[in-house]
């Protein structure tokens, strides 16, 4: 798995591309919690090249988002596929986040 990321502003971007399961979602909270220990609190994740996410994933963006909203941050998902919405529309984690359509709008939410 790949993970991009960068600063746009006052707000991280990151932009993971191919599958965020039970094989790379360890690598993925890494990132996250790598950019966190930088002092970052608002964070976009741009979710366009990502064509698979399980439920271990799902406890990554989680697990983020309550981290971030504790300390006054925030925690925002752009870009997602139709299939990617669907999975966070079934486990129920779509009212959870703040998701737009693309990450200028991600950024501006932020």
């Amino acid at each position: 798995m790949e993970i991009r990321d960068k600063k746009e502003g006052e707000v991280a971007i990151i932009e993971p591309v191919g599958r965020i399961d039970t094989n790379t979602s360890g690598e993925f909270e890494d990132k996250i919690v790598e950019v966190m220990d930088r002092g970052e609190t608002r964070f976009v994740v741009d979710l366009k090249e990502i064509d698979y996410i399980s439920s271990a994933g799902l406890r990554v963006f989680l697990m983020a988002a309550k981290k971030l909203k504790s300390s006054g941050g925030s925690f925002v998902l752009c870009s997602m596929s139709d299939h990617i919405k669907e999975v966070f529309d079934i486990s129920g984690f779509t009212p959870i986040f703040t998701i737009t359509p693309d990450q200028a709008s991600g950024a501006e939410a932020a």
